[in-house]
């Protein structure tokens, strides 16, 4: 089954473009704007990439472009105002208008399209429908038989649909009204039954990718053709505390039973970088020297995690973790 590919840091500083917002348009609790370069073109993008959004005040945070990809001259953004946010879709919704200007980091694509000339069934929940938009574009101008299926409470995305050329491709499952059916992953896949070569991508809730990719698995899709992507980790529970050892500055610590590792290692003087902070990105991973790691990520691969670790939200089974710090 793929997730989120390894080894893809954030953009580095000479990577960041200048751009203008062109136009902003607010759907519901989501603000959906375009960006402009402020000079020479912008790179080319396939569909299921994302980019760095920098917000100021080291604040950097990863949106997925939900635009066409045949469209090389504006790049397409949308971001949900969470309520819980750590910073970064506030800064978005009360900055973000049609004239400021932003910084962004180059296209990097951890959730692509795979090559070949078989069906699709795209399943967006809520906010990450957006990198299937994308997908949905690039599967017309191939001309491949897709569909996709968007879930949401607030199908904010659906007029906008509704408008594409692949409009009859998309089935909205809106989660709002009472007597609508819930979605149903296999009832869904049970309509490509016996098509051959069938692959499903998935982004959203941790609970509706796990039902899509477990029914996927039970309607005989190989694991190789079920992708998925997270948007977010599992939440830094409260729990015992441990400490971490950094090894190479000698330093250690106690991490409380309610903080991020990155957290109480920057209290006693050692910051590292970060910039999700929901372990998607793997800007925080480090190599793990001795203890056993309660992975909370969902960057590392199984194996990765036999000897690294995401410090912004993994936590601790054994008292003591060295890293390679």
């Amino acid at each position: 089954m793929s997730t989120i590919p390894s080894n893809t840091p954030p953009a580095p500083q000479s990577a960041r473009m200048d751009v203008t917002v062109e136009t902003a348009t607010r759907l519901g609790q989501v603000l959906l704007f375009d960006l402009r370069p402020l000079s020479g073109p912008l790179p080319a993008w396939q569909a299921g990439a994302h980019v760095d959004l920098f917000l100021g005040d080291g604040l950097i945070r990863q949106y997925s472009l939900c635009g066409d990809p045949a469209r090389q001259d504006r790049y397409r953004l949308a971001v949900l105002l969470e309520p819980d946010s750590r910073g970064g879709s506030k800064a978005v919704h009360a900055h973000v208008r049609p004239g400021a200007r932003l910084a962004i980091g180059a296209p990097r694509n951890l959730f692509p399209l795979r090559p070949g000339t078989g069906p699709a069934m795209l399943v967006g929940g809520g906010i990450g429908v957006t990198p299937l938009i994308a997908m949905a574009h690039a599967l017309h101008e191939q001309g491949r038989d897709f569909v996709l299926h968007y879930v949401a409470r607030d199908p904010v995305f659906a007029p906008l649909l509704r408008r594409t050329p692949f409009a009859d491709r998309v089935r909205v499952h809106d989660r709002s009204r009472a007597e609508a059916p819930r979605f149903d992953p296999s009832g869904a896949l049970a309509d490509h039954a016996g098509t051959a070569g069938l692959s499903v991508y998935v982004c959203g809730p941790s609970g509706l990718m796990e039902a899509v990719a477990h029914a996927a698995g039970a309607a005989g899709v190989p694991p190789e053709d079920i992708h998925r992507e997270a948007f977010s980790a599992q939440p830094v529970a409260a729990g015992r505390t441990f400490e971490v050892l950094a090894a190479r500055a000698g330093l250690r610590v106690t991490v409380g039973g309610d903080e991020p590792i990155t957290t109480a290692l920057a209290r006693a003087g050692l910051r590292v970088p970060v910039s999700c902070e929901q372990g998607i990105c793997g800007t925080c991973v480090v190599t793990l020297l001795e203890g056993e790691a309660d992975h909370r990520d969902s960057y590392l691969t199984d194996d990765e995690r036999a000897d690294q670790i995401a410090l912004c939200c993994s936590r601790a089974r054994s008292p003591l973790l060295v890293v390679d710090l």
